[in-house]
């Protein structure tokens, strides 16, 4: 889901990354994928973790996020 269709800016959506995604690499994937658009192919390429591991972070996150929407 692109985050600036949810009626939040992308400042606004980084700031709520950063208050509640207490990992800096898990911080720093969530925003690379929600906020930059980025592949888990090209996730994989950067943060050198699987694929898999990858969806269950941002999963995770995301998860972790949303309950404090």
């Amino acid at each position: 889901m692109p985050m600036d269709d949810a009626g939040r800016s992308r400042t606004e959506w980084a700031n709520l990354i950063d208050e509640w995604i207490f990992s800096e690499r898990d911080r720093n994937i969530l925003k690379r994928r929600l906020l930059d658009g980025l592949t888990y192919k090209e996730l994989e390429t950067e943060f050198n973790l699987s694929i898999d591991r990858l969806k269950r972070i941002v999963y995770k996150s995301q998860n972790k996020l949303f309950k404090h929407l």
